[in-house]
C-alpha cells in the first residue's frame, strides 16, 4: 500500500493528537467520517500505525535525568550481541538501546532519579551486562528539541 496525501494528513494529525475523536480528525483533514474512520483502520491494519501510548512527563514522573551510554563489546559474534540484547532489554531504566555503526558497538538512553540513581542503575544493571568491554556515559544537560512525530 502506499499513502497517499490524505493517509499522510491522517498519519501527521494522530502523531500531534493519538486521543482525538473520528469527528474530530475527520473534520480537521476535510473528510467524511466514515471515510476517515476506513482509512484509520486501514493504516492500523497495515502497520503504519502501530500502537497508542500516553506520553509521560519525565519531570512529574521523577525522572528528569537523561543519560546516554556508549557500550562496547569485546566481541561482536552473534551470540554476544543476542546476550547483550537480551539483558539490557531487561533494565527498567533503559528507554531505548540501538545497535551502532562506529567507535561504540551500542548506545543506551536511561532515564533516572538524578546521579545517584543512575550510580545504583550502573552498580545493579550496566556493570552485569555480558561482554562488555568499555563503557562510557554521557549526562544530558538540557534537552533542546524533541518529539517522537515521524516526518510525513
Amino acid at each position: 500500500m502506499t499513502l497517499d496525501a490524505v493517509d499522510r494528513r491522517i498519519l501527521g494529525a494522530l502523531q500531534k493528537r493519538g486521543r482525538m475523536s473520528n469527528a474530530e480528525l475527520s473534520e480537521q483533514i476535510n473528510l467524511s467520517p466514515s471515510a476517515c474512520h476506513r482509512r484509520v483502520q486501514r493504516l492500523e491494519t497495515d502497520g503504519y500505525i502501530r500502537d497508542y501510548v500516553a506520553l509521560l512527563d519525565e519531570r512529574k514522573m521523577g525522572l528528569p535525568t537523561t543519560v546516554f551510554v556508549e557500550i562496547t563489546l569485546q566481541a561482536q559474534a552473534d551470540e554476544v550481541l543476542d546476550a547483550f540484547e537480551r539483558a539490557v532489554a531487561r533494565i527498567p531504566a533503559v528507554l531505548e538501546c540501538h545497535l551502532m555503526a562506529g567507535t561504540a558497538d551500542y548506545i543506551l538512553k536511561i532515564v533516572a532519579e538524578n546521579t545517584e540513581d543512575f550510580a545504583r542503575i550502573h552498580r545493579q544493571y550496566l556493570s552485569r551486562l555480558p561482554r562488555v568491554a568499555q563503557m562510557q556515559s554521557s549526562f544530558a544537560l538540557r534537552t533542546v528539541c524533541r518529539t517522537t512525530a515521524l516526518p510525513v
